[in-house]
């Protein structure tokens, strides 16, 4: 069996052990970092509970340092790390684990196989005082459906099969805690998502903690039982991945979140009866007036607006008997694709980007200079903190 096929019969793979260790992650810190020249504080108090906790944000953000904080690879200025009981490092009482009594699964994007050696050899690196070390490399590559690959030399394998090596290299060890910095980025679609489904299987017999970094949305929805947003060292949005990714309140969550279009309003009226509000966005010529759902602020408040590219409908004559409130003349100035997806840019009274398919771009017979208009429902805009 290669690396895409998947197992006839589910029912059949070997359990992992249940983990009765659940303990959860308690991490209090500060690092001084600096990114492009600019100096900032990773500076963050988080609990991880056993299962997923997604670290989400920019490049640069400090999500890798506190991985490696964790890790034992990078000293905290201050601080505190704990799981459950056991105390990783404490600045106060100089207290400061070495890497190998932390017992932290930590798996990057450089998976760093030893090419040298087989398959089965790279799992069992780190056991080599384990009387069963034989028998949990067994267990290990049959859990993660690999068990053809033990014989086979690491130079000799896919990427998808050498990112299903590295973490059960990882994982054999039974770490008290998992940390897993983009650890499928350069990997297709498919191949991710059967990774993705051998994680979420081994979490649930195991239940410890994992810190998962990544800077894919359809991850932290994938994978997330707890997403965290970093931004310059500082978390500045938690809570499960809808409240993080679809509801943002400040402007850095909603462009990370995938909110391609984001403008200054001010709120002109509001109607609690009908849950909406009346705010108009600055532009070129007459003021551009947009309605959306109710939020905390009266009239007068300065507000911003995210909708995201995907949310927008676009039609190449004027719309009538429609649900959606707000609905926008302009003209397209550009068309890009990407991939599978068309961005349009349209120019109106402000400019906004809007994704299509290929079919609906060849249908519509969309080009550049055509004249469009944008369908927007209320409550695809979604309001924030300036």
């Amino acid at each position: 069996m290669n690396e895409t096929q998947t197992p006839a019969d589910e029912s059949v793979q070997p359990a992992l052990p249940v983990s009765e260790k659940s303990e959860r992650l308690q991490c209090s810190l500060r690092k001084l970092l600096r990114n492009s020249g600019r100096d900032f504080f990773l500076d963050v108090v988080l609990e991880a509970a056993p299962g997923f906790t997604i670290l989400f944000g920019a490049s640069g953000t400090g999500k890798t340092t506190l991985l490696d904080c964790i890790a034992g690879l990078t000293r905290p200025d201050s601080g505190r790390i704990s799981i459950g009981n056991r105390v990783l490092f404490d600045s106060s009482k100089q207290i400061d684990l070495a890497i190998s009594r932390r017992q932290a699964g930590y798996v990057l994007q450089d998976l760093a196989l030893f090419p040298h050696m087989t398959v089965a050899q790279n799992v069992a690196y780190g056991l080599s005082n384990s009387p069963d070390a034989n028998q949990r490399v067994r267990s290990m590559l049959e859990a993660l459906h690999i068990s053809h690959l033990g014989p086979r030399n690491a130079r000799e394998i896919s990427g998808g099969e050498a990112q299903r090596v590295a973490l059960a290299r990882t994982l054999v060890t039974e770490p008290e805690i998992l940390l897993l910095d983009e650890p499928l980025a350069a990997l297709d679609s498919p191949t991710k998502s059967r990774i993705i489904d051998d994680l979420r299987r081994w979490n649930q017999t195991h239940r410890i903690p994992i810190l998962y970094v990544t800077h894919s949305r359809d991850e932290v929805f994938a994978l997330g039982e707890r997403a965290i947003l970093l931004d310059a060292g500082h978390i500045v949005a938690q809570g499960t991945p809808h409240e993080v990714m679809n509801a943002p309140m400040q402007e850095t969550v909603a462009q990370l979140a995938g909110f391609e279009n984001v403008f200054d309003v001010l709120v002109q009226a509001v109607r609690p009866e009908r849950g909406t509000m009346t705010c108009e966005v600055a532009g070129d010529g007459s003021p551009l007036l947009l309605e959306t759902p109710l939020v905390r602020g009266g009239v007068g408040t300065l507000l911003r607006v995210g909708i995201r590219a995907g949310d927008i409908l676009l039609a190449t004559s004027p719309p009538i008997g429609l649900s959606a409130r707000n609905v926008i003349p302009g003209r397209i100035t550009s068309l890009v694709q990407h991939d599978v997806i068309v961005s349009a840019r349209v120019k109106g009274r402000v400019e906004m980007v809007v994704h299509l398919t290929l079919a609906a771009r060849d249908s519509l017979q969309l080009a550049q200079g055509k004249e469009v208009w944008l369908v927007i429902k209320t409550h695809s805009c979604h309001l924030m903190q300036r």
